[in-house]
C-alpha cells in the first residue's frame, strides 16, 4: 500500500479532532473484562432537569450527565446458548484508550470462512456488543450463515457524537488488516479460520449506517482495494439502516407504532439531536445520504428492510437511489415484521422472517 493511501486513511481514523464536540459525562466506564459499569460517585450528584429521554435507554440531564440504565442486560463471550455449541466466542482489545473493541463468533469448520464485521444499532446511542440480544443473535448467524463475525463496540453519542463511530468502525477494519500483515499470536484463534478474500461490511439500524460510511470512506481513497490488502471488501449489508431527513416520507408521517416498538418517530429524532454534531439537522449527509450520494465504486449491497418499520419508505428510497446511481444493490422487505425484530422480538413470525433474512444474507454473500 502506498504512503500516500495509508496516511489518507489514518487522517480519516481521526477525522474526528476537527470537529466540535459536546461537553457531556459519561455514566459508563468500564473495567478490564470489557463489562460496562456505573460510575457510583456521578450517580450520587445532583445533575439538574432531564433534557432528552429515549424508551427509557437513555436520559441526559441539564449539566449533560449521561444515563443509561442497564434494560437490556450484558453478558459474557462465553454465555451463549447450549444449541450454539460449534460457535466459539471471545472479546479483544481493539483500542484500550478509547476501550473500542470486538466480540468474535467463530463456528467450527474445516474450511476457512468469510468475515463479518458487524456494528451493532441503537441510535448511535445505546448498545453494545455485550446486549444478550446481539450475542445470541449473532451467535447464531455465525453458525447458520457459516462466517467468523466480529462484533464492533464503538463509542457511543452523545459523548462521542459523529464522527466518532465512523472512526472507530474504520479503526476497527484497519485492526483487522494489521492482525493479518503482523500475524498476531493472539489472534491466530479467528484469523487462521477467516477468508480475508471474502469480508462483508455490516449492520443493523444505526450501525447499518456506519457500516455504510466506513464503506464510503474506503471507497474515496482506495486504489483497487490497496487500502486494505491483504483485505478484500466484498459487499455491505445494511439491515433496516438508520438514514433520515427533514422531509418525512410517507412511512415515517403513517406508519402506526405500538407502545413498545423498537423506534417511532420521536426516538429517532432524539438520537438524531444526541449524535449529529452541533447545529445540523437531518439533512446533513451523515443522517440523509441522498442528499450527497457516496461513490461506493462496484461494492455489492444488501439491503434489508421491514414492512412495517417507519424508516422503510426511506431505506426503499435509498436502495431506489443507489440503482439510479448504477451501483449494484438487492433488496428484500420482510413482511409483518418492524425495527429491529430480529434482534428484539421473540414472536413465531420474527423467528420465521429472521430465518428467512439469514438465508438472504448467505445468498447474497455466496455469489
Amino acid at each position: 500500500m502506498s504512503p500516500q493511501i495509508d496516511s489518507i486513511l489514518w487522517f480519516l481514523v481521526s477525522a474526528s479532532s476537527c470537529y466540535m464536540t459536546r461537553k457531556i459525562m459519561a455514566t459508563l466506564t468500564s473495567n478490564l473484562n470489557l463489562s460496562p459499569q456505573h460510575n457510583a460517585l456521578k450517580d450520587y450528584l445532583p445533575h439538574g432537569s432531564m433534557v432528552e429521554e429515549i424508551q427509557g435507554l437513555i436520559r441526559v440531564h441539564k449539566d449533560g450527565f449521561v444515563e443509561r440504565p442497564q434494560v437490556v442486560p450484558c453478558v459474557t463471550a462465553s454465555a451463549l446458548s447450549p444449541d450454539l455449541n460449534n460457535v466459539t466466542s471471545r472479546d479483544m482489545v481493539i483500542d484500550s484508550v478509547t476501550n473500542t473493541w470486538a466480540r468474535f463468533y467463530v463456528p467450527t469448520s474445516q474450511h476457512k470462512l468469510p468475515l463479518l464485521v458487524y456494528f451493532h444499532g441503537g441510535g448511535f446511542c445505546v448498545g453494545s456488543a455485550a446486549w444478550s440480544c446481539y450475542h445470541d443473535f449473532l451467535g447464531r448467524l455465525s453458525s447458520k450463515v457459516g462466517c467468523v463475525i466480529m462484533s464492533v463496540n464503538y463509542r457511543l453519542a452523545p459523548e462521542n457524537p459523529l464522527p466518532v463511530p465512523y472512526d472507530d468502525g474504520l479503526k476497527a477494519l484497519m485492526w483487522v488488516k494489521q492482525q493479518v500483515l503482523h500475524q498476531q499470536h493472539n489472534s491466530e484463534w479467528w484469523s487462521t479460520k477467516c477468508n480475508f478474500s471474502s469480508v462483508f461490511l455490516v449492520g443493523d439500524s444505526a450501525g447499518a449506517n456506519i457500516a455504510y460510511k466506513v464503506a464510503t470512506r474506503v471507497s474515496s481513497c482506495d486504489d483497487h482495494g490497496a487500502a486494505l490488502r491483504p483485505l478484500n471488501l466484498k459487499g455491505l449489508i445494511l439491515i433496516q439502516p438508520f438514514f433520515g431527513g427533514e422531509v418525512r416520507t410517507r412511512s415515517e408521517k403513517f406508519m402506526a407504532q405500538s407502545k413498545g416498538s423498537a423506534l417511532n418517530l420521536a426516538a429517532s429524532d432524539t438520537y438524531w439531536r444526541l449524535a449529529l454534531p452541533y447545529g445540523a439537522n437531518r439533512d446533513h449527509p451523515w443522517c440523509n445520504p441522498l442528499v450527497k450520494l457516496e461513490d461506493l465504486k462496484v461494492l455489492r449491497t444488501l439491503v434489508c428492510i421491514s414492512e412495517t418499520d417507519i424508516l422503510r419508505d426511506r431505506n426503499l428510497e435509498f436502495c431506489e437511489a443507489l440503482v439510479r446511481a448504477g451501483k449494484r444493490v438487492e433488496y428484500g422487505v420482510f413482511g409483518g415484521v418492524g425495527h429491529a425484530f430480529q434482534i428484539l422480538s421473540k414472536s413465531r413470525l420474527s423467528k420465521s422472517r429472521t430465518k428467512e433474512m439469514m438465508a438472504r444474507v448467505k445468498s447474497f454473500m455466496d455469489l
